[in-house]
């Protein structure tokens, strides 16, 4: 299993499905890191080692949906091993299937959302939106998603901040967000965002008014929307996505052909609405063991 990195939870839990998914069915599964979504080449090196290992399959948490170099380099690990991509987008035909959801539909499903909190006819909001870094495949479509279903609320994102998804980048990222914009209403944000937006309230006491929205969910993220200090979060799941990437894995495997695109639904998850019961992510303490 290849990752863009474990320094967002979000990928913990995605690994913690894989690796219980894996032990039932007595896979031996091993973890590379590329070290965020820069590390293009890092995980081309990866891609080819796997295959220099003769593993059985690839799964790939690409950090990139369509750069040139990526997207040959699983062209040609391909003709011998199947190359399965999971969660970011990954605009590649010679894969084997995928597991995740539209990145557009988890933005438009927030939105909406967002929109109901803060309809046309209310009093401006003032939105900024930390996101991940350009070339990560899930930024764009998250963005126009999220874009279309605030159309009838009376928020204006009046400017997006961009870096890894680290929570020291994102921390920068949020940083210079108040910089520019002190008296911002609202702030949307990776899960690793909002987490330094709360750890940032806690350390300064300040913009303790800014309301949050997270776009993914991470462990942090769903004791903030317990306690109410997230309004809101589109749940994709990702750790129901690790199990369904070995369950596809494997099917394709026996049968020799390409399973195609699958994913869980997206639940929308606010204190209000009483769905975050369902929501499991991996434990506490759990981290996986990286080659």
């Amino acid at each position: 299993m290849l990752v863009p990195h474990f320094k967002d939870e979000y990928w913990l839990s995605v690994g913690y499905g894989l690796e219980q998914e894996a032990s039932r069915h007595d896979i031996t599964l091993m973890f590379f890191e590329a070290g965020g979504y820069q590390s293009l080449t890092e995980q081309i090196a990866q891609l080819a080692d796997c295959a220099k290992r003769g593993v059985d399959a690839v799964l790939l948490g690409a950090v990139s949906s369509d750069h040139p170099e990526l997207l040959s380099a699983i062209q040609t690990v391909s003709r011998d091993t199947p190359v399965f991509g999971l969660v970011n987008e990954l605009f590649s035909t010679d894969l084997s299937g995928r597991i995740g959801v539209d990145w557009e539909e988890m933005g438009l499903v927030l939105g909406r959302h967002l929109t109901e909190v803060y309809p046309t006819g209310g009093a401006k909001q003032e939105a900024v939106l930390i996101s991940g870094p350009a070339e990560a495949g899930w930024i764009g479509p998250l963005e126009k998603g999220l874009r279309a279903g605030l159309l009838n609320s009376s928020i204006e994102i009046v400017e997006v901040f961009r870096a890894d998804t680290g929570l020291r980048q994102q921390l920068s990222a949020v940083e210079d967000a108040f910089s520019a914009f002190p008296e911002a209403d609202l702030l949307i944000g990776s899960a690793p965002a909002v987490e330094a937006v709360i750890g940032l309230m806690q350390a300064t006491n300040r913009h303790t008014e800014v309301a949050l929205a997270s776009t993914y969910i991470s462990h942090t993220i769903k004791r903030a929307v317990i306690n109410g200090r997230v309004l809101a979060v589109p749940f994709d799941d990702p750790r129901q996505q690790g199990v369904l990437a070995i369950r596809q894995m494997l099917r394709a495997l026996e049968n020799g052909r390409p399973a195609g695109f699958d994913g869980p639904d997206i639940l929308l998850i606010s204190r209000a609405n009483n769905r975050i019961g369902s929501v499991v992510l991996s434990p506490a303490d759990y981290f996986p063991i990286i080659q």
